[in-house]
């Protein structure tokens, strides 16, 4: 079992992933670089093995992909992860690591959006994404992580054993961020400097549609960890249109004994029943997830187990 596991998924990194790799070295000399390459075209897996980093090879794109690959294969006691861009500073890395190892933390978030960010990033689109998703997240989730869609992270070995990975692409910070804080889960914080991509480095990343992706991820989720509030809401949606609408055909059977808009009382009648329906969903699905936590916790400390049990191993070997 590796100390430190510094984790760095590439596609098509050629410029940048020399310089990433040797920062990082001389900011964690204990540490294990792993870079794992997604397809890249450009010589990234040859260039990164050069600079000393152990090369693996993830064939499904996408950075969810790879991190799926990362999180199943490597067994450490403390986890960073990175891009291999350059835009994150390897010597915030000790600073990263530390809430891990000392205080116990599970997952250290490296803040850019409280520095450089919005003035280093050329994107606009990018940072107005980033607010918004920040903002949505922590108000639905009722958290405090300042940097949602950060590829800057540290973790610790249950949360990386115990963390399901789902998303294929760059929706997979916004997966970590909302699974952290469900699961109750010691976050930290850590404000880094932000730099924007070196000239002849390309961004993967497409605002509009995985933008979308983003957004689809946080409602997605939104159902699954908080089902009672969701469909609650919906519930309620449609009772105020069902009741709403009635209530003029009501107020014309009273006046006149008769029932001059069945069309419009039948709707009515079937919203108010899709509202009743949704209320029962939502606390059905509440009970399913509270058993989800239950067995959760129960995750946690199988890893933990199993954490000791490698390093018990590693000693004898």
């Amino acid at each position: 079992m590796d100390h430190i596991a510094v984790l760095i998924p590439c596609y098509n990194e050629a410029v940048t992933i020399e310089k990433v790799v040797k920062d990082f070295r001389a900011a964690l000399p204990d540490s294990t670089i792993y870079v794992y390459d997604n397809n890249s075209t450009d010589g990234t897996a040859e260039i990164a093995e050069k600079a000393g980093a152990i090369v693996r090879h993830e064939y499904m794109q996408g950075k969810g992909n790879v991190i799926r690959r990362m999180f199943r294969d490597i067994d450490a006691e403390c986890y960073i992860m990175t891009d291999g861009d350059d835009t994150y500073p390897a010597d915030a890395a000790p600073q990263m690591v530390a809430p891990i190892l000392e205080h116990g933390a599970d997952m250290v978030v490296g803040d850019r959006l409280s520095s450089t960010y919005f003035e280093e990033n050329k994107r606009p689109f990018h940072n107005v994404g980033n607010s918004f998703v920040r903002r949505s997240i922590n108000s639905l989730f009722q958290v405090n992580i300042r940097d949602i869609m950060t590829g800057y992270r540290a973790f610790s070995y249950n949360f990386v054993k115990t963390f399901p990975v789902l998303s294929k692409g760059f929706e997979i910070e916004t997966e970590m961020s909302i699974h952290a804080a469900d699961k109750n889960m010691a976050i930290e914080n850590v404000v880094i400097e932000y730099r924007d991509r070196p000239a002849g480095s390309v961004s993967k990343l497409n605002t509009v549609s995985d933008g979308m992706k983003v957004i689809g991820t946080i409602l997605r989720l939104f159902r699954t960890y908080r089902p009672m509030r969701y469909f609650g809401w919906l519930s309620l949606i449609l009772a105020v249109l069902g009741v709403g609408f009635m209530i003029p055909v009501l107020a014309d059977y009273f006046r006149t004994g008769l029932v001059s808009r069945f069309p419009t009382l039948i709707v009515c009648g079937l919203t108010i029943i899709a509202a009743l329906l949704s209320l029962f969903a939502g606390l059905i699905l509440q009970t399913i997830t509270w058993k989800n936590r239950q067995d959760f916790e129960m995750q946690l400390i199988n890893a933990r187990n199993m954490k000791d049990f490698r390093e018990l191993q590693g000693e004898k070997n």
